[in-house]
């Protein structure tokens, strides 16, 4: 089964690189970008989506799986969301950091 972009809870980025990132934004579909879980118990169809037919603006199909037994897929997945939360500190760190630069428009009294 793949991602089911019907669903209220799927959610797709597509950044300037035209990487796309497809995710549940409850995050029950432990081999994102690939499957939901085929009994996922939250599943539910995205009302403005009923009926409606999509155009061209979808965002482009996602490459294949990697040849990965099932476990072995959200094992490997676990593990590089692993390192993202490991690294969010320092990043978070460095951009406070930062110094900011003040708004463009300020008030002349």
């Amino acid at each position: 089964m793949a991602m089911r972009e019907e669903c209220k809870h799927f959610q797709s980025r597509t950044y300037n690189t035209g990487d796309v990132a497809r995710f549940c934004v409850l995050d029950l579909a432990p081999e994102a970008p690939w499957r939901c879980p085929a009994d996922c118990a939250r599943y539910e169809r995205r009302l403005a989506d009923v009926a409606w037919n999509h155009g061209s603006l979808v965002p482009p199909r996602i490459t294949d799986p990697p040849d990965e037994p099932e476990g072995e897929l959200a094992s490997l997945l676990d593990q590089a969301e692993d390192i993202v939360n490991d690294a969010a500190p320092d990043v978070i760190r460095d951009y406070e950091a930062k110094p900011r630069r003040r708004g463009l428009f300020r008030r002349h009294g």
